[in-house]
């Protein structure tokens, strides 16, 4: 970020919803094995992340600590979809109406939104468990690329981008990522954003034609804050649109990667993730996850149409 441009606009969040008492296991006995290992000594009432909305403007996200995913209705009611064994990271909806989640404990699996029923989609591919997978987004042909996370960082920098395509076949696309975490495609569907979360960074890797990646290098580089940059969005603009963990901030920038628009938090420095809503696109929600509160804010550009709304 240049010293010489003017600095981003500042906008405060407000909360939309916080998950409810009767949902908030801050209280449990023992935190889960996620919880002790990710943030040691902090009692989660929920972790929440990967928000995304249904064709009904209903708002799902994840619960990573406990193994939920949350429904959430235009007017602010929060429900339980489903509560299995696992740790459901980043989620996607698909056009026909099935929820993706990439989690960390079982690899990629599916949701029914109707039943609740968890079936696994990509758990050992080739017989090899992955890190840890972490986010995901569609293609508007159906493939799905995602992040393979797990503990890496600068120490290990072996964190891994794959494609799983819509026949089935898994190309391994990057593998020197140190902590992949969020990603979007630009509209032409060659370029791939990657948050690389412990470099502190937005990664642009371009995409040939067979899928490959070349001349990838970094789009923005953060300071500051306690984790990195975590989920993240494109608006209307092709303005890329970053979550800020660790910071309490979400950076809009334009198309050149210069930050336009700060959205702070009112309530904590863990925003994850991110979700454009509302009719016309143009409410940013916003995970904080370790106070388990979504954050809703009114933003100039609208978010780009996701794949589920084609």
């Amino acid at each position: 970020m240049l010293s010489f441009l003017p600095p981003p606009r500042i906008i405060d969040a407000e909360v939309f919803v916080r998950v409810p008492e009767n949902l908030r296991r801050d209280k449990a006995p023992a935190p889960s094995q996620w919880a002790r290992q990710q943030h040691p000594g902090v009692a989660l009432a929920a972790f929440l992340e990967g928000p995304s909305f249904d064709r009904d403007g209903n708002l799902y996200c994840v619960d990573i600590a406990h193994g939920r995913i949350f429904r959430t209705t235009p007017a602010g009611i929060m429900s339980v979809v489903t509560e299995y064994d696992g740790e459901p990271n980043g989620l996607k909806i698909h056009k026909d109406g099935r929820i993706f989640v990439a989690d960390y404990k079982n690899g990629i699996v599916t949701v029914d939104p109707a039943t609740g029923t968890v079936t696994k989609l990509l758990e050992r591919p080739r017989l090899e468990g992955f890190k840890g997978v972490n986010d995901l987004v569609f293609a508007s042909n159906g493939d799905i690329y995602f992040t393979d996370q797990g503990q890496t960082g600068i120490h290990d920098p072996t964190g891994r981008v794959f494609r799983l395509r819509a026949n089935g076949q898994l190309d391994k696309i990057l593998d020197n990522v140190p902590s992949p975490n969020g990603l979007v495609l630009n509209p032409q569907e060659n370029v791939l954003f990657v948050a690389v979360t412990r470099a502190n960074c937005v990664w642009r890797a371009r995409l040939l034609p067979d899928g490959t990646a070349t001349k990838v290098g970094v789009f923005v580089q953060l300071s500051g804050g306690f984790a990195g940059p975590d989920g993240l969005a494109l608006n209307e603009e092709e303005g890329l649109t970053i979550a800020h963990a660790g910071y309490g901030t979400v950076w809009v920038c334009n198309r050149l990667g210069d930050p336009v628009i700060a959205v702070r938090s009112p309530i904590g420095i863990y925003t994850t993730n991110i979700a454009y809503g509302g009719p016309d696109r143009r409410d940013l929600y916003i995970t904080e996850s370790h106070s388990a509160t979504i954050l809703k804010a009114r933003v100039d550009v609208p978010g780009r149409a996701m794949y589920s709304h084609a």
